[in-house]
């Protein structure tokens, strides 16, 4: 059964929490990125459909200035919001919004260098739910742990975690 899109940061935290995660304490990047690949397999209702890149996913990192400029690593779901709005405007378009969770680190130098990688994300991927969307994020995994530098994040612990649902530019 599809959970109500406002809802989905919240059901996100509650799978967190079902494997002994806080949001806002995450300590093993790869539990939480289990739990994101799970929370992604769960069909959001209100969203645009999947041939409109209704709900989509990305894996992000760099060193932010709303995170004091810490080395970061991110998992986000973006979802194209239908239910505002005239649809019969030919002007119309669906509101974005991105349930992140994102795991800030603290200064090594394993990651020092971690902005002059040439990617910051893994772009984003509209697989739909099921098996591609499975295949999807085992490449973008594999991806990741392609790099050194965030092959290395993904081993260390987080300093601190934040869950958020907002509004995508």
């Amino acid at each position: 059964m599809p959970i109500p899109w406002r809802a989905s940061a919240e059901v996100f935290a509650q799978m967190l929490r079902q494997r002994g995660i806080e949001p806002d304490a995450v300590c093993d990047v790869n539990a939480a990125w289990d739990t994101f690949a799970e929370f992604l397999q769960i069909e959001i209702a209100g969203v645009e459909s999947p041939e409109n890149d209704g709900d989509g996913f990305i894996a992000e990192w760099g060193m932010w200035n709303w995170n004091d400029d810490q080395p970061a690593l991110s998992f986000g779901r973006l979802l194209a919001v239908n239910d505002g709005g005239e649809r019969d405007d030919p002007h119309w378009q669906p509101e974005y919004w991105k349930v992140e969770l994102q795991l800030i680190f603290g200064e090594d130098p394993a990651w020092a260098d971690l902005d002059s990688l040439g990617h910051q994300d893994t772009g984003l991927d509209y697989n739909e739910i099921g098996a591609s969307r499975t295949a999807a994020l085992g490449e973008m995994r594999r991806f990741i742990e392609s790099y050194p530098r965030l092959a290395a994040m993904w081993r260390a612990e987080p300093a601190r975690s934040d869950l958020t649902l907002e509004r995508a530019g």
